[in-house]
C-alpha cells in the first residue's frame, strides 16, 4: 500500500492530458498575433503564416527536402484517413494493431474500404505484434507510438529498405518526441495538439517521393470527397503543400501552432524536445521501480513510450477485484487526483486495461511529473482503503 500522507508539493501545472495536451511552459494567449484574424486564409500574409507552419515543422523534424508536407483538415484522424483512402488498394496491406487507433485504421480498411487483401497483425495492450512478419511487398499501416497503450515501435529496422509497398505511419504522439527515420517511411501524419501542445482540428500530412508517385499513378476505385483529394488531373496538387489548405483553417490555431514551433526552435529543436520527453519517462520509471502497486503497461522498456506513459495497477487488492471493480477503482484514483487539482485527465483510455495515463510530452515539465508521483501514491492509498473489504 502506498503512503496515505498528503504530499506537501503540488505540480505547478496539473495538465497531464494525452490530447489536447499541455501548453508549453510560460504559454500565454497574449503572445499570439491577431493580425491575420478575420482575413482570408488565401490572402498573401495569412497564407505565408500557413507556409511558415510547414517550413518550421520541416526544419525542426529534419524532414528530407524531397518530401512534401501539408496542412489538412480534421486533425491526425483526417490526415490518416486521407492517406488510407487515397493510397490503398494498389497492393495488399498489413495493418499493425496494438492499441485503439491502429484498430480504427484496421476497421476502416476492412469494413469501409473493404479491401480483400488486408492482413491484421495484432497484439494485446502492452505488447507489439510480430514486426518481422510484415510483408515488404505490402503496404503497411501502423502507429509509431500507441497513444492509448503506451507502446512504441523501438525502431524502423523491420521496415525493408527495398520495400515495394508504402510505409504509412500515424505518428501523432511521436512526432517532435521521437526520432523518425524518414528513409524507412513513406507517409507520416500528426496533429498540432500533441507534443507541441497546439490547438486541435488541424492535421499534418507528409509524403515521400514514393507516396507522391503512387498518388500520380494510381486511381482508387472508390469516390473521394473533396477534403480527401490530393491530386488534380493526375498530378499532385502542389498548393496544398505550400499553405493552400483544402478547407478553411483557423488562423488563431495557426498562430498557436507557430508559437509552439518557435518555442521548440528556441529551446534547441528536436534533440531538446526528445530529451525533455525522455527525462519525463525516466522520472516515472524510477518511481515505478520502487512502487509497490504500479507498473508500466508496456513491460518491455525498449518499447515504452516517453509521451503517453501508461500505468497498470498491480497491487493485490486491485487484481483481486472483478473487471468492473477494477475499472471503478482506477477511475476513483483519477477522480481523487482531479478533485485535489494536482492532475487532470489521467485516467486510462476507455478501451485500455484499467489504469492511469500520464502525458510526458515536451511541453510537460519534469518537475511537475516528479511532484505528481507522490500524489499517485496518496490517491492509491485512499482508494485501496475504500476497497479493503473486497481484498
Amino acid at each position: 500500500m502506498a503512503s496515505a500522507v498528503t504530499p506537501d508539493i503540488r505540480p505547478a501545472n496539473p495538465n497531464f492530458s494525452s490530447g489536447p495536451c499541455s501548453k508549453r511552459p510560460g504559454y500565454s494567449v497574449a503572445a499570439l498575433s491577431t493580425h491575420c484574424l478575420g482575413r482570408s486564409h488565401r490572402a498573401a500574409e495569412p497564407k505565408a503564416r500557413l507556409a511558415e507552419v510547414i517550413s518550421l515543422s520541416r526544419s525542426i523534424l529534419a524532414m528530407p527536402d524531397d518530401w512534401r508536407l501539408g496542412i489538412v483538415p480534421a486533425s491526425d484522424t483526417g490526415a490518416v484517413e486521407i492517406a488510407l483512402w487515397s493510397l490503398l488498394g494498389a497492393r495488399g496491406v498489413d495493418i499493425l494493431t496494438f492499441e485503439s487507433f491502429g484498430q480504427s485504421w484496421a476497421t476502416d480498411i476492412q469494413k469501409q474500404l473493404k479491401l480483400s487483401d488486408a492482413r491484421v497483425l495484432s497484439a494485446p495492450y502492452g505488447k507489439l505484434p510480430d514486426l518481422a512478419s510484415v510483408n515488404p511487398a505490402h503496404d503497411v499501416v501502423f502507429t509509431w507510438n500507441g497513444t492509448t497503450s503506451g507502446v512504441r515501435v523501438p525502431n524502423a529496422d523491420w521496415i525493408a529498405a527495398d520495400r515495394q509497398g508504402l510505409a504509412i505511419c500515424d505518428a501523432t504522439s511521436a512526432a517532435f518526441a521521437m526520432a523518425l527515420p524518414w528513409d524507412r517511411l513513406d507517409v507520416v501524419t500528426w496533429s498540432w495538439q500533441k507534443v507541441l501542445g497546439g490547438e486541435a482540428a488541424h492535421g499534418m500530412l507528409a509524403l515521400s517521393p514514393r507516396a507522391v508517385e503512387r498518388l500520380e499513378t494510381y486511381m482508387p476505385p472508390w469516390p473521394l470527397p473533396k477534403i480527401f483529394r490530393l491530386t488534380s488531373k493526375g498530378k499532385l496538387s502542389e498548393g496544398i503543400f505550400k499553405g493552400e489548405t483544402i478547407n478553411t483553417p483557423s488562423m488563431l490555431c495557426v498562430e498557436d501552432a507557430l508559437d509552439g514551433l518557435r518555442w521548440a526552435e528556441h529551446i534547441g529543436g528536436l534533440p531538446a524536445l526528445i530529451a525533455r520527453c525522455e527525462s519525463n519517462l525516466a522520472v516515472v520509471a524510477d518511481w515505478v521501480a520502487h512502487s509497490t502497486w504500479a507498473g508500466f503497461l508496456a513491460e518491455d522498456s525498449a518499447t515504452r513510450s516517453c509521451t503517453s506513459i501508461c500505468l497498470k495497477i498491480t497491487a493485490p487488492w486491485f487484481t483481486a477485484l472483478p473487471p468492473d471493480g477494477q475499472a471503478k477503482a482506477a477511475k476513483q484514483i483519477a477522480t481523487l487526483l482531479e478533485k485535489q487539482g494536482v492532475a487532470y485527465d489521467v485516467g486510462g483510455y476507455r478501451d485500455a486495461p484499467p489504469g492511469l495515463r500520464i502525458w510526458g510530452g515536451a511541453t510537460v515539465e519534469t518537475t511537475d511529473i516528479a511532484a505528481l508521483l507522490p500524489w499517485l501514491d496518496w490517491a492509491e492509498a485512499q482508494v485501496s482503503a475504500a476497497f479493503a473489504p473486497a481484498k
